[in-house]
């Protein structure tokens, strides 16, 4: 069996829907001895008569009412794929699952959100507010696209650009004795404070960093209480549960009960990175990803 080409596809509907020779052949702005022509090889290709011809009327064959509704679901299709990927040309269609961690939210993740949407407004957006851990379990699973996460990270399945460097403050609570201090602060005045971190097991990185200020100022913090997310560790301070080491971000995390000073130690920054899949193809991310280093880029 040869296979009907899309013209012939459109002349059967046109005459399917009209019933009569002359009325489809003007609608397709044809002749009508052609259109008879391409609808008599159409039912000699598919084997099998599509219409009943009299001299008083046209009407659809059982097989050519099923035929019917399939041709149109086929060139429903293939319009939608013309218009999908005329709009992913142009940049405005596409979806994205993106990831987060809190000090990304507080950071660079809105701007970047604002600006792709201006630029791409028919994409479609999913954000997941996730630890990194998770998010490298999703972005492995194919269960997100995009992931804003905290180093380290699987160098072979992921590839990671910086988007943001932050130094660290003190979060106290309001009532603590060095609230009232002026400046900055030694992380070695907090050597007996109990301390409110994310886990380790949640946020290595981050962890490490904080583990490791503490230990250059001759100390290993007292852990009283731990948190998944940043705000809620921020929250555990302005209860009055403990101190915390934090990205410079969550100062944009207005809560009361809480005093924010900068770290006098010096200390290295937190890396914010935005990770995806090696073998990711999606011209959505790479546009995502190329705003995102054009930002990084005018932040340094």
């Amino acid at each position: 069996m040869t296979l009907p080409d899309l013209r012939q596809l459109r002349q059967f509907i046109a005459v399917a829907e009209h019933l009569h020779f002359g009325r489809a052949a003007a609608s397709l702005h044809i002749s009508q001895p052609p259109l008879s022509r391409s609808i008599q090889d159409l039912e000699t290709r598919l084997g099998v008569m599509l219409f009943e011809r009299t001299r008083r009327k046209v009407e659809l064959t059982a097989a050519g009412s099923w035929f019917l509704e399939e041709a149109r679901q086929v060139l429903a299709r293939l319009e939608h794929a013309s218009r999908s990927v005329a709009a992913q040309a142009a940049g405005g269609a596409g979806s994205l699952r993106i990831g987060f961690v809190t000090i990304a939210d507080y950071s660079v993740l809105p701007g970047l959100l604002s600006r792709f949407k201006a630029a791409n407004p028919a994409a479609s957006l999913a954000l997941r507010e996730l630890v990194t851990e998770a998010q490298l379990d999703a972005l492995a699973a194919g269960d997100l696209d995009l992931g804003f996460v905290l180093p380290p990270l699987p160098s072979r399945e992921l590839v990671s650009i910086v988007v943001n460097r932050e130094q660290l403050v003190v979060a106290l609570p309001v009532r603590h004795p060095l609230a009232k201090e002026r400046g900055p602060l030694s992380v070695r005045a907090l050597a007996e404070d109990p301390f409110v971190m994310v886990p380790a097991s949640l946020a290595r990185g981050l962890s490490d960093v904080i583990l490791g200020v503490c230990a250059r100022a001759g100390f290993a913090p007292q852990i009283a209480q731990e948190a998944v997310q940043m705000q809620t560790v921020v929250s555990l301070v302005s209860s009055g549960l403990g101190v915390a080491i934090v990205p410079a971000s969550l100062l944009h995390l207005r809560r009361s009960g809480v005093v924010y000073r900068p770290v006098r130690d010096v200390h290295p920054r937190i890396e914010l990175r935005l990770a995806w899949r090696r073998d990711a193809g999606s011209a959505t991310l790479a546009r995502f990803v190329g705003l995102a280093k054009r930002a990084s880029k005018k932040a340094r």
